[in-house]
């Protein structure tokens, strides 16, 4: 049956020419390596205070066990535009690797028509001697195409595999925005807090000088003190207020840089005033090795590498033919009752090979591109491991010399606490001038601030660190991120 030869002829291509293909020109991926040193170079004691706890999962930043932060860091996650803008680029790529597998499969289209038409009747008649009249009739279409072109030399598979690289970088690149967005945040918050604590300094000490104004103005009025002693007093007063003011001013660039990071309006948004009392969390670095697979920007820049590989295949296969297969076949007839008959209906079965004779060089430059293109994405790799190396090792460093700073100026600290205290009960007892109680208050207030400063870069390295260690993230992740085409998307149109 002519109608059942059809079916089977078109069922036939439709299923097996999705695995009909040859060999795979093109180099293979493989991991290029890069220098990595053996261990970090980090003195003691910051290696004995750190145990070996591992920062969670995901939510990093609660390690610091701060309830603000762990829900401006939700708020961020959640309406974040530069983040948004990563998530719809990694939906686009992900759409382009289905574009790319899509090609693999046989298209199957159906074009039916109906017209009605009249044949002239002096129509040509390629040579034979017959009358023709003419002619007004129903013509009804119903055709099938399908068509494959079969995978010979690897440049769809290999096409397929630069696609699904790229699209896993894609994803690499989208925990890399989360990750910086959300440590630039945790450290844009820890700089606020440092800031409520100078603020807080500030306004003790603006106390303390106003009541010591009083105390002079009350000996000055006595007979006891003099008006010099009150003009240094008033002056250290106003000039601790003025830089109170200009603080402010620094709070709320900050505050309003935490706005944009969460994706709320400036104006609208506000953070209460809370002294920063936290302390770093310990952290283990782990082997400089160990870094490879926790940093995401190190997976975009392998991911890379494995699509520039696929690209350079790709680029070879050019230099063999290609196989075309293609089938029609459907009904015609010019009654629409009679289209299911036997007779209306019509089938053709096809092949075709393709092959450049002469590109002008064309191909080897394609070829040489995509090495090129491959070499730049090793150089890139292996500066991004560079980088990271360096990264981790600063902010270790950084802790390091940050907790032997911070024990040093609570030492300094508590010495201008019992300077100022001792020349204050010396004042009292005349034995020496009120410049000396003010020179005093301001170092108190100089080391103060000095450590409030130093307890900030000491919270805002920790958060620098997880970053640098790549926050938790893993890439054996990007396993699972793969195209794979379902059956909606191959029947649909």
């Amino acid at each position: 049956m002519p109608e059942k030869k059809l079916f089977l002829s078109l069922l036939l291509a439709s299923s097996i020419t999705p695995f009909v293909g040859g060999c795979t020109v093109g180099p293979n991926y493989q991991r290029v390596t890069a220098p990595v040193p053996a261990k970090w170079d980090v003195q003691e004691p910051w290696r004995e205070s750190a145990p070996k706890d591992a920062f969670p999962k995901g939510e990093w930043w609660s390690v610091f066990n701060d309830d603000d932060l762990n829900a401006l860091e939700k708020d961020a996650l959640s309406a974040n535009q530069t983040l948004q803008a990563a998530v719809a680029n990694y939906n686009q790529a992900r759409a382009a690797a289905a574009i790319q597998v899509a090609a693999n499969f046989p298209t199957l289209g159906v074009n039916p028509n109906a017209e009605r038409q009249r044949l002239a009747g002096n129509r040509p008649t390629n040579g034979a001697v017959i009358t023709l009249h003419p002619v007004t009739q129903n013509v009804y279409n119903l055709p099938f195409t399908v068509g494959y072109e079969v995978d010979l030399f690897g440049q769809r598979r290999r096409t397929i595999e630069a696609a699904e690289a790229s699209y896993q970088s894609s994803a690499a690149s989208l925990e890399n925005v989360r990750l910086v967005i959300a440590a630039e945040l945790a450290g844009d918050y820890f700089t606020l807090r440092q800031l409520d604590s100078e603020l807080g300094i500030l306004n003790r000490t603006v106390d303390t000088l106003r009541r010591g104004l009083e105390l002079v103005q009350s000996r000055h009025e006595g007979g006891v003190a003099s008006g010099l002693d009150v003009a240094q007093e008033e002056t250290l007063l106003q000039t601790t207020r003025t830089q109170a003011t200009l603080l402010l001013q620094q709070r709320k660039q900050s505050e309003d840089a935490i706005a944009v990071l969460v994706g709320k309006p400036a104006p609208d948004f506000h953070i209460p005033t809370k002294e920063l009392n936290a302390e770093p969390p310990p952290l283990n670095a782990g082997l400089p090795s160990d870094l490879l697979e926790r940093r995401p920007d190190i997976a975009i820049a392998e991911r890379q590498m494995a699509a520039a590989n696929a690209q350079i295949g790709v680029a070879k296969a050019a230099y063999y033919p290609s196989l075309n297969l293609f089938g029609n076949g459907g009904w015609q007839a010019a009654n629409i009752a009679q289209l299911a008959n036997v007779s209306s209906t019509f089938w053709a079965l096809g092949a075709s090979v393709a092959e450049g004779i002469f590109t002008g060089g064309a191909r080897r430059a394609q070829v040489e591109f995509a090495k090129s293109g491959y070499d730049a994405s090793i150089a890139n790799y292996r500066q991004s491991v560079l980088g990271a190396f360096q990264e981790v090792q600063d902010d270790l460093a950084g802790l390091t010399v940050l907790q032997q700073a911070r024990d040093t100026q609570q030492l300094a600290v508590d010495a201008a606490r019992r300077t100022l205290d001792l020349s204050v009960d010396r004042y009292k007892g005349g034995l020496v001038s009120y410049l000396d109680v003010v020179t005093a208050q301001q170092n108190l207030l100089n080391n103060e601030q000095e450590a409030a400063v130093i307890q900030g870069q000491r919270l805002v390295t920790s958060v620098l660190l997880v970053k640098a260690l790549g926050g938790g993230w893993d890439a054996s992740s990007l396993a699972a991120v793969q195209v794979k085409p379902k059956l909606k998307d191959i029947v649909a149109p």
